[in-house]
């Protein structure tokens, strides 16, 4: 849109100087159209064009959440000797000046697959993931140092900044500690980055999504498996020690009942032993006698003898 509004312009401008507006230059005296005039708005076409393609005026905007700074790259000022920050709507020639525009808010990046050194010698895989933020106050200063813009600076010092800070960090770890750890792990990464980068840069969110190495995989797996038997039997030692436990409270519950249960038996033989007097035992009889005499007398050897029955009976 700017472009089109700036060649309108300068059209207008070379049209103008050139004579193109003039209407005898298209009508004859006698009102007829003249081919030639068309020579003077054609010429001012193609100066137009020319003087577009080298104009040294450019026109940018610097967005919202971003910072801009303007860089002299001639004389006694070249590079960022006199730092200016540019927001808005910036117009510069670009024959002797250029704009930088750097994100202050938020960015992700995503970095390739790289290899590390854990501590003991193993070799994994690390495909770091993060945020950054650039601190806003620093931005000329982290320019004069690093001389490029956004992409390069991440793809280059930013990425080496990342990945020398994750190999550090690693050879600190057994892979094992890693994998079993991996918060900690993670998080100390971060506060490493943090001190190599925090004069510019602000790391955040950084996951290594490490993948360790085929044979060491399988070891984690094996290690895993064993850990997770090992609570299925300590489990099923548990269940059995609380079902032992259960049956011997069952038992001596039972046991209990049992002695409980001999003991009222044998309390109540003893009252009843203590209770048959000789004068209740007469009771007893007399209760149980049916009132006939016995036709039968013995003697004292034991023996009894039928006694005859009267004729008159």
């Amino acid at each position: 849109m700017i472009a089109a509004i700036l060649f309108l312009l300068v059209f207008f401008i070379v049209a103008l100087i050139m004579g193109a507006f003039r209407k005898k230059n298209y009508v004859t005296e006698e009102g007829r159209f003249r081919l030639a005039g068309m020579i003077r708005p054609v010429a001012a076409f193609i100066i137009t064009i020319i003087l577009v393609a080298v104009n040294p005026v450019n026109v940018e905007r610097i967005d919202a959440g971003h910072v801009g700074i303007k860089v002299s790259n001639v004389g006694d000022d070249r590079g960022v000797g006199r730092t200016e920050y540019v927001t808005g709507w910036v117009f510069y020639n670009s024959w002797i000046s250029r704009i930088y525009e750097f994100p202050i808010h938020q960015q992700h990046i995503d970095y390739e697959a790289n290899d590390i050194v854990t501590k003991g010698g193993f070799r994994a895989t690390i495909k770091p993931s993060f945020n950054y933020s650039i601190n806003p106050g620093n931005v000329a200063d982290m320019f004069q140092n690093l001389r490029v813009g956004v992409t390069e600076m991440e793809q280059g010092w930013l990425k080496n900044a990342i990945v020398g800070s994750v190999n550090d960090v690693a050879n600190r770890y057994t892979v094992d500690s890693i994998f079993n750890h991996r918060e900690e792990f993670e998080s100390d990464i971060v506060k490493e980055c943090n001190k190599r980068v925090s004069k510019w840069f602000n790391v955040s969110q950084l996951r290594t999504n490490i993948v360790p190495p085929t044979e060491i995989s399988e070891s984690i797996v094996a290690k895993t498996r064993a850990i997770q038997e090992a609570q299925v039997a300590e489990n099923r030692r548990q269940v059995a020690v609380a079902d032992a436990e259960r049956k011997i409270a069952e038992a001596r519950g039972d046991s209990a009942q049992a002695v409980i249960q001999a003991a009222g038996r044998a309390e109540a033989i003893r009252r009843e032993q203590l209770s048959l007097t000789p004068l209740y035992i007469d009771y007893i009889k007399i209760q149980k006698w049916s009132g006939q005499v016995p036709t039968t007398v013995a003697g004292n050897s034991g023996l009894m003898i039928q006694l005859p029955k009267d004729s008159k009976e």
